[in-house]
């Protein structure tokens, strides 16, 4: 084996891929609960800012529209937040049946 084919081979296994981001400034997201905190289903944040990954996780500024600043997370604890237009408005019971 020469010596280009092990650099080759070794720039290879070194080279990693930058993980993507998933959501854009401007989206709405939630906080997924952990063991250490359970964040209210009603907290809405919204991405603020985009920034470079932390330990293979993209990283992100949220606010809330009820706090006077801004977080800063991992893609892993982040959710889209999907509000379908039927659905705008609703309860939990119409939602989830159909009617009040």
């Amino acid at each position: 084996m020469t010596t280009l084919s092990i650099q080759r081979r070794t720039a290879h296994l070194n080279r990693r891929e930058t993980p993507m981001h998933l959501f854009t400034i401007g989206q709405a997201v939630r906080l997924r609960g952990s063991f250490r905190t359970f964040p209210k289903t009603s907290e809405v944040y919204r991405i603020t800012g985009i920034l470079p990954p932390r330990e293979d996780s993209p990283q992100y500024r949220i606010r809330n529209d009820d706090e006077r600043h801004e977080r800063v997370t991992t893609q892993d604890n982040l959710e889209l937040v999907r509000p379908s237009r039927s659905s705008e408005g609703a309860t939990l019971i119409e939602r989830t049946f159909g009617h009040g």
